[in-house]
């Protein structure tokens, strides 16, 4: 079904809200995040989640800087929302100085980087899409994993191993993310275009699933 065509008058922000809840639900409800909030995990599983998200902010902080003055991406490029280099900076908190040598991107992370960079290439809307279903949700629920980090293994708080989590650079983040969801329901396209960007954005929750599948099988749990 065309569930923009189905919902006239429907903002789009709240549009993408509504018809990816499902897929939300989904990556929230995977085994991997579910023994990592409940400190079932070692530091080592949460350092390894780090690494892969590293892969997709490099994918996607790239791609930004290439479509800043893109029509349709240029208005989500914010500076305030960069997170490599505290991804960075966590990562030498959590393996050291030498771990780019190290790290190595799972099959799941792989495609998922792929497909930011080909959206980057040849649609840039549909890079709005993992824009969209990353950043907002490291400002909204990425700040649950952030708490439950600093609880488990004694970080400082906001300092490193989580500093990821921390917008330094933004005061608000609600109202941050009213003005993220203004642009989204003023973006330059026409129906047809915002129902390709929903459908990518439930796409981009799978591949988030399927990142987390991939690490859930790579900590099995304990007989």
């Amino acid at each position: 079904m065309d569930t923009t065509a189905a919902t006239p008058g429907t903002p789009f922000s709240q549009l993408l809200r509504s018809t990816t809840h499902d897929k939300h639900d989904e990556a929230n409800a995977s085994p991997f995040i579910g023994r990592l909030l409940a400190g079932g995990l070692g530091i080592g599983a949460y350092a390894h989640y780090t690494e892969q998200l590293w892969y997709v902010y490099q994918a996607l902080e790239k791609a930004g800087e290439a479509l800043r003055n893109d029509p349709v991406a240029g208005p989500f490029v914010r500076d305030e929302l960069l997170r490599t280099a505290e991804l960075e900076r966590d990562l030498t908190f959590l393996r050291g100085e030498g771990w780019r040598d190290e790290v190595t991107p799972l099959p799941a992370t792989a495609a998922y980087v792929a497909r930011v960079e080909e959206c980057a290439r040849t649609w840039p809307a549909g890079f709005v899409a993992h824009h969209y279903t990353r950043y907002l949700g490291d400002l909204s629920g990425g700040q649950v994993i952030r708490d439950q980090a600093e609880k488990t293994w004694g970080f400082p708080r906001k300092g490193d191993g989580v500093r990821f989590y921390v917008f330094e650079r933004i005061s608000n983040p609600a109202a941050f993310k009213r003005t993220y969801r203004e642009l989204l329901d003023t973006v330059n396209a026409d129906d047809l275009e915002k129902q390709r960007i929903v459908d990518e954005c439930r796409r981009a929750f799978d591949f988030n699933s399927a990142v987390f599948w991939e690490l859930n099988e790579a900590y099995p749990v304990s007989a």
